[in-house]
């Protein structure tokens, strides 16, 4: 039985269409929310990536290489292979541990001066530090956080010709793209050039990449790699704020322990809750009266926040947190990462980023919330933003 009685997600979405597990829908587009069609879905060799400004890419020359988001099929594979080496637990404690650790106390250290802060300015420097030291983006000019609020903002307009708005944001998205590449790639890249290192923007240079492909695989990057790792951030300190005993068993648990605290609380509160696929042939997807067979050419919108709640995937009272809770998969998380030929790499350091992170936060004497903050939400995506969190500390 599907109890949500006590559904302590922060986090509400609407519920729409049909509750089945997979469906199609009056409008004619379908709808996958049971987590074993979704992950199904996801790992089918017989689907291709859908939305995310996908059309878009598709339009650009064929000479230039896709990011590595707009990718399938054995190209996108062989990518992933050349680069999981940047991502794997171990070298995730050898190389970005330390670094998160230092650049956690430095923006830990703002709060301390000042008293209180924002909390979305503190997780965004910590995300952005870190994200930039795995994409290899070390010779930025002064400004790059501010750079990037520009470039990913709360809320995001719909570029195009048609209409005085989309020619602004049109207008707005070129000059962004352009600053980012002045002030932050195009040095990198001449660094690198002229001295390789082991990170994403030099493996990105050995291929024969332009500038162009580099900047498009490095803002990919940061939109995973520091956008995301932000609100999760917010969200989960939320939740710690606001539940003292969840928090207290935080505070008491060794790193596995609150490894899983932050899998739960991902796998309520999903950063990215709307996943888009499309077929390129007929595919069964696990239904709730056995298979349903969906045609090629299908565009499949996956809720990624239902599949997450499924019971029969994740158990009894499935809105609330129990870390540790048996799961059918593999991840603790459920969907939280994608599943799949396009999971998200950097889950290990995501996870490892927000332990560091909650851990020094709550340590702090006197942590407390001032104010509540106000969610928005980027409806392609199922995406939210977390604002307006005020937090303060007692004098040090």
């Amino acid at each position: 039985m599907d109890d949500r009685s006590d559904d302590v997600r922060k986090i509400r979405r609407d519920p729409s269409g049909p509750g089945c597990p997979v469906g199609r829908c009056e409008e004619g587009t379908w709808q996958v929310r049971g987590y074993a069609a979704a992950r199904a879905v996801l790992r089918s060799t017989d689907t291709v990536q859908a939305g995310l400004g996908i059309e878009t890419v598709e339009k650009m020359p064929a000479r230039i290489r896709r990011p590595v988001l707009y990718r399938d099929g054995p190209g996108h594979r062989e990518h992933r292979r050349q680069t999981a080496r940047y991502f794997t637990p171990r070298r995730v404690e050898e190389h970005y541990r330390e670094l998160t650790e230092r650049v956690t106390r430095k923006h830990l250290d703002i709060l301390r001066t000042d008293g209180e802060a924002r909390l979305e300015d503190l997780t965004f420097g910590v995300a952005i530090d870190v994200a930039c030291a795995v994409i290899g983006l070390t010779r930025s000019r002064p400004g790059i956080q501010r750079r990037l609020e520009r470039f990913f903002p709360e809320k995001f307009g719909r570029p195009g010709l048609t209409s005085p708005q989309g020619i602004y944001w049109l207008v707005r998205q070129n000059t962004n793209w352009l600053r980012v590449y002045l002030a932050d790639v195009r040095p990198a890249v001449r660094a690198h050039r002229a001295q390789p290192a082991d990170n994403l923007i030099s493996h990105l240079i050995a291929e024969g990449c332009s500038d162009a492909e580099i900047l498009g695989e490095c803002l990919t990057y940061a939109a995973a790699g520091m956008v995301t790792t932000r609100e999760f951030l917010c969200v989960a300190a939320w939740h710690l704020f606001t539940d003292a005993a969840l928090r207290e068993r935080y505070m008491a648990g060794n790193e596995t322990e609150r490894l899983a605290v932050i899998h739960e609380i991902l796998r309520l509160e999903p950063v990215v809750a709307r996943l888009a696929r499309r077929t390129t042939g007929a595919l069964d997807v696990p239904g709730a009266d056995g298979p349903v067979t969906v045609p090629a050419g299908t565009r499949l919108d996956l809720f990624v926040d239902e599949a997450n709640t499924d019971p029969d995937a994740v158990g009894a009272a499935p809105a609330t947190v129990r870390p540790g809770r048996p799961t059918t998969g593999r991840y603790a998380a459920a969907l939280s990462f994608g599943d799949g030929p396009h999971r998200c790499p950097g889950a290990d350091i995501a996870m490892m980023e927000t332990n560091v992170f909650l851990g020094r936060l709550f340590a702090l004497k006197g942590i407390r919330m001032l104010t509540p903050p106000r969610v928005t939400f980027q409806d392609e995506i199922g995406g939210y933003a977390i604002r307006g969190l005020h937090v303060a500390v007692d004098p040090q």
